[in-house]
């Protein structure tokens, strides 16, 4: 099931305090960037966000669920109504992610 665009329009508002948070639509589903570097995902109406270590602190009793078949499991976001939280989460986890890669021309 595609996540909706309200969905995504909510977590873009939750995190505007932030400043460069991007998206990509993929398949149905959203990519969030946060100044170039992969945070996570909006997949089947599920905030997701990739396991670094700094979210797991922040996040200790978060479940780890597949965002689709054949992914790598992600930290599953319940406090997406926390403003605050949302935005301290994925400034804390932004050392941990890989920077983008260049694209070979």
């Amino acid at each position: 099931m595609p996540s909706s665009k309200d969905y995504l329009d909510y977590i873009l508002e939750q995190l505007s305090p932030l400043g460069g948070v991007e998206y990509k639509a993929m398949m149905g589903e959203y990519i969030i960037y946060y100044h170039g570097r992969i945070v996570g995902g909006i997949y089947d109406n599920r905030f997701l966000m990739k396991p670094t270590a700094a979210a797991r602190e922040m996040m200790p009793d978060a479940a780890m669920e597949l965002p689709y078949e054949g992914a790598k499991e992600m930290l599953m976001v319940d406090n997406v109504d926390n403003r605050e939280f949302l935005c301290d989460l994925v400034e804390a986890m932004y050392e941990e992610l890989p920077a983008p890669k260049r694209k070979h021309r």
